[in-house]
């Protein structure tokens, strides 16, 4: 195996034997065989795009396969298995349609529409020969990497939208396009920089168009303060990122007696005003992913992955028999809750029955934690803040957004805001805010010193305050403005959020706790050169540079 797509990986260069976030190789290898089997197939479904025809299941197909290899989404060697099995009949299912329509070539730069497997052994032989290594020039294979992980990002994104049934087909056609230009052979540095840049411009419309999608089902986030204790009833703790999940589950457990809590990315869940009816949303429970393999030693009741953020139990785990999955989550021998039929919902009769059985959560933390500052919440404010930012009691914001981690580094972010002078704000989105957001950073005029704009996806909130501040304060490029970028990744969403940034031309950005491991020394001097991308140094050196 060869996997650098995390900024965990393993010696900051690539996880070869297996994954720092626990991926066996037998399933990184498998992983690489799905990705090159839909570029295949992304070949014949943009031949007959040209021709004028959509296929729905296709797209369906390529954005769940794409959100599968996310890392932490998906460690069941079964489940890719039948994946695999599935993309050969979907590409015939394409080249039959084609054949149908009189066009019976097929497309000599794609080797991967001529494979087939016949065994599992086939399969796993193959796999080995199409990864990330298979491209032999570095900066290509960077490009393409980097092409191909904001793609996965753009997919993650798509498919919460399409769950609320909101899709774009320009955003598949993309990403099919995407992962068709990762295998043409002809195409310069130069010309897969500019499709880099192009899918950054489609991480703003796929999150213009999930942020649509959430506000127009669940209404505008509000400034909602969230309990972190616990109450005596059994309870399940839902986690990922998937929203419509969630209402499915509250809308079964109602009158149950049992509670729902929120964990990591779904925290911002409760700054949605629909699911404020709900009695029994208790609150959240427990910090960032991370540390899922000890808070949910004493949450005591099942717990539900309904996206990526899933982390293997220890052998030792208590809690192994408590945990479901769903959607593009899996992990072999946990139970997993099929998806909804169509204009339906899914059914979480089971972990529901399981969690009358378990005992109320051990409360870990009391107190509570204040979000809900996504864009419409903040407009609101907008003269409270313009009038702060022009009487000098603000003096600078700073967009700390991202995701957290493991490494023991990670503690810069929580040092940073520490140490930030009490006249400067921290706009956040993403599990980055766990490293400061119970923190008692306090207040100016009222105004929060931490704003949470809420999931990883609703960074594109943060854009659009940015925007709307330009606006208002009458300045011609967005750097102008008093906001400094010092953002933490972990993931693809994170490379697609970045890409994103840089599309609508936001200079200067520090990113951490390292630069990605698939970024060769050229292609992060392309990025240093033209967009000023740095990552980030000791806390009192960035906080001399970002307040110079």
């Amino acid at each position: 195996m060869f996997c650098y797509q995390c900024q965990e990986t393993a010696a900051g260069k690539g996880c070869t034997v297996k994954g720092v976030c626990g991926k066996p190789e037998d399933v990184a290898n498998l992983q690489d065989l799905l990705i090159y089997l839909m570029k295949g197939i992304s070949k014949l479904t943009v031949r007959l795009r040209e021709k004028g025809e959509e296929m729905p299941e296709v797209n369906k197909f390529i954005t769940d396969g794409l959100f599968m290899t996310i890392t932490n989404a998906n460690f069941d060697k079964q489940r890719f298995i039948k994946k695999i099995e599935a993309a050969f009949l979907i590409r015939e299912k394409v080249k039959n349609r084609l054949t149908e329509m009189g066009d019976t070539a097929i497309p000599s730069d794609c080797s991967c529409l001529t494979w087939k497997a016949e065994t599992l052994e086939a399969m796993e032989e193959k796999a080995k020969q199409v990864g990330v290594l298979s491209t032999q020039n570095e900066d290509i294979r960077s490009l393409r990497a980097l092409l191909t992980y904001g793609s996965k990002g753009l997919a993650a994104y798509a498919e919460h939208a399409a769950n609320l049934g909101f899709e774009d087909v320009e955003i598949y056609a993309f990403m099919q396009e995407a992962l068709v230009a990762t295998t043409n052979e002809n195409l310069s540095a130069d010309e897969l920089t500019g499709l880099v840049l192009k899918c950054g411009s489609f991480g703003v419309k796929v999150m213009a168009l999930l942020d649509k999608a959430n506000t127009s089902t669940y209404g505008n986030p509000e400034i909602t303060k969230v309990n972190i204790g616990v109450r005596n009833n059994p309870a399940i703790l839902i986690s990922g990122h998937d929203l419509r999940d969630l209402q499915d589950l509250l809308e079964q457990t109602e009158g149950t007696g049992v509670d729902v809590y929120t964990h990591s990315e779904m925290l911002p869940a409760h700054y949605y005003p629909a699911f404020k009816k709900y009695s029994h949303f208790a609150g959240n429970y427990g910090s960032a992913w991370w540390k899922q393999t000890e808070e949910f030693e004493t949450f005591n009741g099942p717990i539900l992955f309904t996206t990526n953020c899933l982390v293997p139990p220890r052998p030792n785990a208590t809690y192994s028999d408590r945990i479901y999955t769903t959607g593009s989550a899996g992990f072999a021998g946990f139970p997993h809750i099929e998806d909804r039929v169509s204009g339906g919902s899914k059914d979480f009769s089971q972990i529901i029955e399981h969690a009358k059985k378990c005992k109320a959560p051990v409360e870990i933390e009391k107190g509570e934690i204040v979000g809900g500052f996504a864009h419409a919440q903040v407009f609101a404010l907008a003269d409270k803040v313009v009038d702060a930012v022009k009487s000098g009691a603000i003096r600078k914001f700073f967009v700390m957004a991202g995701c957290d981690g493991r490494m023991k580094s990670r503690e810069y972010y929580t040092q940073f805001a520490e140490k930030l002078p009490k006249d400067t704000v921290i706009l956040t989105a993403g599990c980055a805010k766990y490293r400061y957001n119970k923190l008692p950073l306090g207040d100016i005029g009222g105004i929060p010193r931490v704003l949470d704009a809420g999931q990883c996806n609703d960074s594109y909130s943060l854009v659009v305050i940015a925007l709307k501040l330009k606006e208002i304060f009458g300045l011609n490029d967005i750097n102008e403005l008093p906001i400094a970028y010092n953002i933490a990744w972990y993931e693809q969403k994170a490379v697609i959020v970045l890409l994103a940034l840089l599309y609508l031309g936001v200079k200067n950005i520090h990113l951490g706790a390292t630069l990605p491991a698939f970024l060769s020394p050229n292609v992060a001097k392309i990025l240093v050169e033209n967009f000023g991308i740095a990552g980030i140094t000791t806390v009192d050196e960035d906080m001399a540079l970002f307040l110079g």
